[in-house]
């Protein structure tokens, strides 16, 4: 059996998953305790395991906000940056955080050194640091991923002078090209780091406690895929956005049939909107994006929008009726004390949703305080409901109009995409999805499953694995962004592309093999297979190849998808 878990903005959600008859055996749902997410999860998953025999358990998968959260807030500690650019960029570009520190050295695109770093000049930096309280530095330079050898010498003087700082070097955090996203993945990482450490010790603790130390713990990542608990831990980032990743995989999951459609994920504090492409998630071509800064983080294409079921509807004299985006709990049909959205659509189109009783008499107080009559207060909210909602469609498509795998399905299917499905998932979406795609002339699709179809999407996605290869057989050297791992291979132009491919797959067969995701390596496909002559004088001098590899996202072997 399978469980997985989604902590919320509002409710932690939990699935026990019997892959074997394709059945759902329990489900839980509890209210998030934001700032204590560890107990919110363990209460979830105490619930499943509760008179289970737990030797059944096989897999574990957890979505968590805890990165989400820190990244949002600015709640980590900041660390300070020390830049490695070379000549190029101007500095100013590069001043994208505080306390950002630039030196002398560079290596170039070829992992040549051209200029030589100054020790003095680095330990004067470091001590500056260090007298300013700031224990956590990153290391990024600007090629670092074709020679890490400068960040590597700088990591050691930091070492060597304020041993007590944590230390994170961009060709080990972030190894992909582009300098900005590589400084912004490195920064943001080493920032969540050690919060992310503790959380993951806390959960691990807690689950070898209940006896479960032998399964497998995977985390769900922003791109829709799982990867280990324990490799999480240097990589904590990946985890940002894991929430709209689990509403897209719920939804491909309960819908299967290779679905083309628009995923709405309505919960109780926001809305998160998503694109499934004949089943597969539509990717940010550019990265993750975070506080504005676009990073190396492979992440679904998602829009977020703070409108929720439990999104309050208020009257102020000044203002009239409006939603605010802050929430201050549940429904007045679930025992809050306020009207909602929730509310609203209850009594507009009589949902029956929780003691609908009250969801009146919450419309009642909100028409007395606004001097309306309650069709009229029902009409002016769902149309301030709809217009963000249709707003915030309006604004992801235009951004969806520029990912190349948006422009290729239309290039191959022969036509523009028109929005004729949409897909509501999480608690609030059987009563506002039906009406907006009404108002679209669409088809909406809400499954039974959709309150906790998050949890079902974290629990079924498998692992996920993608790395590019840089080889340059002049310099007779390879380079992955990955782990650092690379090595050296004969020099000369005799290496062809099959022999770079057998090395990709041998890279790729290595990484699987510390992740365990060996069983996934038959189906790793090639994103990219590019080759450059290096030509000196008349003759060609070796050869430059670039090439990407991936295991991409899905679900795993067990699950079919549609079967439930």
């Amino acid at each position: 059996m399978l469980i997985g878990i989604d902590v919320g903005g509002t409710f932690t959600d939990g699935v026990l998953f019997d892959h074997q008859q394709s059945q759902i055996m329990k489900t839980v749902k509890v209210p998030t305790r934001s700032q204590q997410l560890q107990s919110s999860l363990l209460e979830v998953l105490d619930n499943l395991l509760s008179g289970r025999d737990r030797a059944g358990i096989q897999r574990i998968v957890l979505s968590t906000t805890l990165v989400t959260n820190l990244l949002a807030t600015k709640a980590g500690e900041p660390p300070a940056l020390i830049l490695i650019p070379g000549p190029g960029l101007p500095f100013s570009y590069l001043q994208i955080f505080p306390r950002t520190f630039i030196v002398k050295g560079a290596i170039d695109f070829r992992g040549r050194e051209t200029e030589k770093l100054e020790r003095q000049e680095i330990e004067a930096i470091v001590e500056e640091i260090r007298a300013s309280g700031l224990r956590k530095i990153a290391v990024v330079g600007k090629f670092s991923n074709r020679n890490p050898h400068h960040e590597q010498t700088i990591r050691d003087i930091i070492g060597e002078k304020y041993p007590q700082a944590e230390v994170g070097i961009g060709s080990e955090l972030a190894g992909q090209l582009n300098y900005l996203r590589r400084i912004a993945t490195s920064y943001y990482s080493l920032l969540t780091r050690e919060r992310w450490a503790g959380f993951a010790h806390d959960i691990e603790k807690a689950i070898q406690e209940r006896g479960l130390a032998k399964v497998p713990l995977d985390i769900l990542k922003a791109d829709g895929g799982t990867m280990p608990l324990q490799h999480a831990l240097q990589y904590p980032c990946e985890t940002i956005l894991s929430g709209p990743a689990a509403s897209t995989m719920g939804a491909a999951a309960v819908t299967g049939q290779a679905a083309t459609a628009v995923v709405l994920d309505i919960g109780g504090t926001t809305t998160d909107i998503s694109l499934l492409l004949d089943g597969q998630p539509l990717y940010a071509s550019r990265g993750a994006r975070i506080n504005e800064n676009f990073t190396h983080i492979k992440a679904i294409s998602t829009r977020s929008l703070p409108l929720g079921g439990d999104s309050p509807v208020c009257y102020k004299p000044d203002r009239g009726i409006y939603i605010d985006p802050v929430r201050r709990g549940p429904a007045a049909c679930f025992g809050g004390d306020n009207a909602t959205i929730t509310d609203i659509f209850n009594c507009k189109y009589e949902l029956s949703v929780g003691e609908a009783e009250k969801s009146r008499q919450s419309l009642q107080r909100l028409q007395a305080q606004a001097n309306l009559d309650a069709a009229a207060l029902l009409e002016a909210v769902e149309n301030m409901v709809m217009v963000q909602l249709l707003s915030a469609m309006e604004n992801i498509f235009s951004e969806w109009e520029n990912e190349p795998a948006y422009r290729v399905w239309e290039v191959v299917h022969n036509r523009k995409f028109e929005v004729k499905r949409i897909i509501g998932i999480g608690a609030a979406a059987g009563a506002i999805v039906p009406v907006l795609a009404a108002r679209m002339k669409a088809d909406s699709f809400i499954h039974a499953l959709a309150p906790i179809a998050n949890a079902l999407g974290a629990a079924v996605a498998r692992p996920t694995l993608a790395f590019n290869l840089h080889i340059d057989t002049e310099k007779g050297y390879y380079f992955t962004d990955h782990d650092g791992i690379g090595g050296t291979i004969r020099k000369g132009a005799g290496l062809q592309m099959e022999d770079a491919q057998k090395l990709a797959g041998e890279v790729m067969q290595q990484l699987a093999q510390q992740r365990g995701l060996a069983e996934y390596t038959g189906e790793a496909e090639f994103t990219r297979e590019e080759q450059f002559n290096m030509i000196r004088g008349w003759d060609r001098t070796g050869k430059i190849f670039e090439l990407g590899m991936q295991i991409k996202p899905g679900f795993i072997k067990e699950f079919e998808e549609g079967s439930l």
